[in-house]
């Protein structure tokens, strides 16, 4: 699997799931700034974001690629939306993705899924 390294500054959502602790961001594609990507990753440094794949398909209930990341997608936004996790609205982070998934159309106003792992500031 080849190794891509991103480090912004943006919103950052991190939230339980299962025994996993998981951020959540927006990155974007182009100079737009629109977020059409939409990071998942794991808040762990051995990590390498399979789980997330594999809760999608254990819990979730998903065999395909697509239905898997619009699962993942999901559990992200809904995190985000009801408040389940810390908000982090300018964290600085850099995410190791191992996992790009081209979505076959926009959903959760995301064109791509990445997942990997993410290093963030120290929580407090």
């Amino acid at each position: 699997m080849s190794l891509t390294e991103l480090a912004a500054s943006s919103r950052v959502t991190v939230f339980p799931l299962e025994r996993l602790t998981v951020a959540y961001t927006t990155h974007s594609g182009d100079r737009r700034g629109l977020g059409d990507i939409g990071l998942v990753t794991i808040v762990d440094e051995e990590s390498e974001g399979d789980e997330l794949w594999r809760l999608a398909r254990d819990l979730g209930g998903r065999a395909q690629g697509g239905d898997q990341a619009r699962w993942i997608l999901t559990q992200a936004s809904r995190a985000r939306v009801v408040n389940t996790g810390t908000d982090l609205p300018h964290a600085k982070w850099t995410a190791y993705i191992r996992r790009r998934f081209v979505l076959d159309a926009l959903y959760a106003n995301h064109e791509v899924l990445m997942t990997g792992r993410i290093v963030l500031p120290r929580l407090e």
